[in-house]
């Protein structure tokens, strides 16, 4: 079933929000969203995500890059599949990331356009995207936590998130040790049996922070301590929180390559595993990842904050790798989430549905989502 592509279309959302996410490195005043729908020759199609949440304008950059670099590249050859035409864009794009110092916008390029053509690849098909993955017939629902939470706004966040399905959720902290702690604190008053915590220091601490800090944290029972320190830290320094931290080590959205993944897992400092699909590698990158750290005994939780249908790939993601993994749902404000995304499944007793219809098993609805509408372009081949 070979796939050669005669169509790309991208749209660029943006939309102002009243509560910006709020994260040690910076702020999120605005939700952007970009979106690609990919048609083959005999006229099958796929809608794919590419990350852009941060900065908040990167998305033009990527706009640009897939109409001057990655959609040209695209059209140049015939695949055999999803996955080859993501290894022969990797490798064609070697020299220009290279050369142009844009690795990781390039590459989360080609990994939007890899879900893409992975969505297009399960509706050819006319199965669910993670029943093509190898998720078990069923395996219709994932566990999931409530994600995006700002300190000065968590108590009510959860309350609100409760009332929607989650029973798990995590705040980010990471803005001042005695400020963390009341933080948490506070959260642990709230919580209620059974419920679940963890928190997101988004690479806000240096060495000599997180020595004294997470010997602080271990009184919270917290499910797992987020990217503590800078993600490219040394293994040294990696192994040496991992010794001291009575709460499990995640990261990995800001990991990229096989040999570094590779690297991440065998260590095993990091206890829970959290590579970002439409950052790199998309489903035929992180798929392998996601398998390799389920196989080596750690926790595969995949990292997404952007609309829906990078959630939704988030979640057939997570059904095929298997585990006890937790999906990262964001439920801070923002309209482009769902509008983007429909019919959007919902959280139930903390767990996310996945729908049983082809491919993704959502649409975006392009009508609703108008309003914020800033870019509409169409590439043929």
């Amino acid at each position: 079933m070979s796939i050669e592509i005669a169509r790309i279309e991208t749209w660029l959302f943006r939309a102002e929000v009243a509560e910006a996410v709020k994260t040690s490195f910076g702020s999120i005043p605005r939700r952007s969203v970009l979106l690609l729908r990919v048609e083959d020759t005999e006229g099958a199609y796929g809608w794919g995500e590419i990350w852009c949440n941060f900065p908040p304008f990167s998305a033009d950059n990527k706009l640009r890059l897939m109409e001057t670099v990655v959609a040209p590249a695209a059209f140049a050859a015939e695949y055999d599949d999803a996955a080859h035409a993501w290894h022969t864009l990797t490798e064609k794009t070697r020299r220009w990331t290279i050369q142009s110092g844009e690795y990781g916008p390039i590459a989360a390029c080609i990994a939007g356009l890899d879900l893409a053509l992975w969505d297009l690849q399960a509706r050819r098909a006319a199965l669910p995207l993670g029943r093509l993955l190898g998720a078990p017939a069923n395996r219709n629902r994932v566990p999931a936590y409530a994600s995006g939470l700002n300190p000065d706004s968590a108590v009510g966040t959860v309350q609100r998130a409760r009332e929607n399905g989650f029973s798990a959720f995590k705040v980010k902290i990471g803005f001042g040790l005695d400020k963390d702690i009341e933080v948490l604190k506070g959260l642990q008053r709230e919580l209620r049996r059974g419920e679940r915590l963890m928190v997101d220091v988004n690479q806000g601490w240096d060495m000599t922070q997180a020595r004294r800090a997470l010997p602080r944290l271990a009184e919270f029972n917290l499910g797992w301590v987020e990217e503590p320190i800078p993600a490219n830290s040394s293994a040294d320094e990696w192994a040496e929180l991992a010794m001291i931290s009575r709460t499990p080590i995640a990261g990995g959205e800001n990991v990229s390559g096989f040999a570094a993944f590779s690297s991440l897992i065998n260590q095993a400092s990091h206890r829970v595993v959290q590579p970002d699909l439409l950052k790199w590698g998309g489903v035929t990158g992180c798929l392998a990842v996601g398998r390799h750290a389920v196989a080596r005994g750690l926790t595969y939780c995949p990292h997404w904050l952007g609309s829906g249908i990078g959630l939704l790939a988030s979640a057939h993601l997570l059904a095929a790798a298997g585990g006890d993994g937790l999906l990262e749902h964001d439920v801070m404000e923002n309209p482009l989430r769902e509008a983007l995304a429909t019919p959007f499944p919902r959280v139930e007793n903390g767990t996310f549905a996945l729908p049983d219809t082809p491919g993704l098993g959502v649409l975006p609805n392009l009508n609703e989502a108008s309003g914020w509408l800033v870019n509409h372009q169409e590439f043929r081949g």
